[in-house]
């Protein structure tokens, strides 16, 4: 068992699941801040932990409130981060400064990658990854979630690379660090709202035991690197490729008109998104976290297995 870190601030639940080395699933807080309106934001969060414990597995929802990095939140602490316009969208750069003063962050995939990882938490679930922006051969604006994967060693499910961003830079960049990218279950590596981008899956898995064997052959072998797990948006909720691009082109040009850049970029073309879409994109959104909380709590579950616990539902 991994000792957590003494900064963390861990709830009871979360904290003996790790203590008995039962499956816990580390979920962010950007999505609940910054990705969706309130009430759908609150009501997604809420949903997506109880998946996760109908699954088997403990919910860890991470985020720093009152300056205190906390693992595991309850609905009040929810609630805050889903109304809260003083709560910052805070990645791995941010932490010791909103630590400091005290405040409130919403954690980014990077970062809720490095607070699981200090509490000792495995498997992280989330909507999308970050990746390489498109145009980032001249802003150089690239997500410091592809940096946090190659160094810090917890598997990440999602539905693939957000498809705002520059999909292929994003699996050449993840190439380069040496990151494990598996797509669950298909030969197409995912884009978000579709389940198929165009660019194929660099590594395949069929199984929540497979991708818990990967795991811990990576880390058993020293390897650094977390494994960005893309898992399709089911195919009753995803929106076809040849529709979303129209609309996520015409968000990117308003965004840039608007001069709407850096941490604010994806906040910004979500939202317009769901505008663009009457709200249909917010409704694939959240199908597709949900998907990803059900595949997650079930790698949880074969980790726990494979590294000699036995899991047990609450």
């Amino acid at each position: 068992m991994t000792t957590p870190h003494p900064r963390l601030t861990l709830n009871q639940e979360v904290r003996e699941a790790l203590r008995d080395g039962r499956p816990v699933v580390a979920l962010e807080s950007t999505i609940i801040s910054h990705g969706m309106p309130y009430p759908q934001n609150v009501e997604m969060a809420t949903e997506v932990e109880a998946i996760i414990r109908a699954e088997g597995a403990v919910p860890a929802t991470i985020a720093v409130l009152h300056g205190t990095p906390r693992i595991g939140l309850d609905r009040a602490d929810l609630e805050l981060l889903a109304t809260d316009p003083e709560v910052g969208k805070v990645s791995v750069r941010d932490l010791a400064h909103v630590m400091a003063r005290g405040g409130h962050g919403a954690t980014t995939v990077a970062s809720t990658m490095r607070l699981a990882a200090l509490a000792g938490v495995r498997v992280f679930v989330t909507g999308g990854i970050g990746g390489v922006h498109r145009g980032a051969q001249q802003s150089f604006d690239i997500s410091a979630d592809l940096t946090e994967l190659s160094t810090t060693g917890v598997a990440v499910i999602s539905a693939g690379v957000k498809s705002i961003l520059d999909i292929g830079l994003t699996l050449e960049t993840l190439e380069t660090l040496g990151v494990p990218v598996l797509t669950y279950g298909t030969d197409d590596f995912p884009a978000f709202y579709s389940r198929a981008s165009g660019f194929a899956s660099p590594l395949r898995a069929d199984s929540p035991e497979e991708i818990a064997a990967v795991m811990r052959a990576q880390w058993d072998l020293g390897l650094p690197a977390g494994l960005s797990i893309a898992n399709p948006v089911p195919e009753a909720d995803e929106i076809p490729a040849e529709r979303i691009d129209g609309i996520i082109e015409q968000a990117l040009a308003e965004m840039a008109e608007a001069g709407i850049g850096g941490k604010d970029a994806t906040p910004y073309l979500l939202g317009r998104i769901v505008e663009l879409t009457k709200g249909e994109s917010l409704r694939t959104n959240i199908a597709l976290v949900k998907n990803n909380a059900r595949l997650g709590a079930r790698i949880a579950i074969s980790y726990a297995a494979v590294n000699g616990a036995v899991p047990t539902a609450d």
